[in-house]
């Protein structure tokens, strides 16, 4: 399965990153078949819980957790059985209404929104201190085209709870696009905003970089005579400067501790290559250490196929 770690010489697709027991855990539930036992399905509920009990109130780490979870069962009766079973373990409504989100993504919507929401808000009574129900709130409204008012709420209850989450300014980010239900000027808007009180090693610090990074898709996917000089978006200020900002600091170990760090420095590869600023980018290759996201690499076709080809292009020398 292309979702766990494909390889390809020392290139690797690892939705779990650097998160050896996340790793473990898929490498568990690969094992498993979809059409599994009863018995098997309680040893995979026991295996998740176990794991998204640890560390209970890293965030950060929780809510990477729960998305890759999420994002590997959607399809998988497992997280509705589980729910269906403990309708009162907030763990399971969590990764019930996840799974249900990264499923409809590429079913066009929700089958069952009302029951999405009310498992993200019976999650939320039930550990009131916890931001990722209102995380995966969050995500099913941005599917169900929630009015801008409605949006901000629930992102607020999220920053109420955990002031720099990424996921959670990340999908504001992208509700904001012109694509969605915003503007142009509301995405400077609200990433200037950010960007005026964040710390520059905060779980979010990609907001500024991946606004630039949709931006140039944006144009990527007009195709034609813009498409063809869709590398001039990176000489432009703010995206010149948004690189210029993160460039050099990223890199340094230790300056990036939140769990989708290596996440944030694919990202910043691929802006690197985009610009074409290869011997710069050849630093965060290296601290990459060949771990591969899907996204985003994979606006170009195969993910790591990408990640090779724009790895061979970067000088060896200093």
């Amino acid at each position: 399965m292309a979702f766990l770690s494909s390889r390809r010489g020392r290139s690797r697709l690892a939705p779990e990153l650097d998160d050896q027991d996340l790793g473990r855990l898929l490498k568990n539930l690969l094992a498993t078949t979809r059409a599994s036992t009863v018995g098997m399905t309680d040893m995979c509920v026991a295996q998740i819980s176990r794991l998204l009990e640890r560390d209970p109130e890293d965030w950060d780490r929780r809510a990477h957790r729960m998305g890759v979870l999420a994002e590997f069962l959607a399809g998988w009766r497992l997280p509705r059985s589980w729910a269906t079973r403990e309708p009162r373990n907030a763990n399971a409504l969590v990764l019930y209404a996840w799974s249900e989100v990264a499923l409809a993504r590429s079913q066009g919507g929700l089958d069952d929104a009302a029951g999405v929401i009310d498992s993200c808000l019976r999650a939320a009574e039930l550990t009131p201190q916890d931001p990722t129900p209102w995380v995966a709130l969050l995500r099913a409204a941005r599917l169900e085209h929630w009015e801008q008012p409605q949006m901000f709420g629930v992102w607020n209850e999220v920053l109420a709870r955990d002031r720099w989450n990424r996921e959670a300014y990340l999908t504001m980010l992208g509700y904001l696009t012109p694509e969605e239900a915003g503007s142009r000027i509301q995405v400077l808007e609200f990433v200037d905003a950010l960007c005026a009180r964040m710390p520059a090693n905060a779980p979010c610090a990609a907001t500024e970089l991946t606004a630039q990074v949709l931006q140039y898709h944006s144009v990527l996917d007009r195709g034609g005579f813009e498409a063809l000089v869709a590398r001039n978006h990176w000489s432009r200020a703010t995206a010149a400067q948004a690189l210029d900002r993160v460039a050099h600091t990223w890199v340094q170990p230790g300056f990036l501790r939140h769990a989708r760090a290596r996440a944030d420095l694919n990202i910043l590869a691929y802006a690197l290559m985009a610009a074409d600023r290869r011997r710069e980018a050849r630093a965060a290759f290296e601290a990459l250490g060949g771990t591969v996201t899907h996204w985003p690499w994979q606006a170009g076709g195969d993910p790591l196929a990408e990640f090779e080809q724009a790895q061979r292009r970067v000088p060896r020398d200093g």
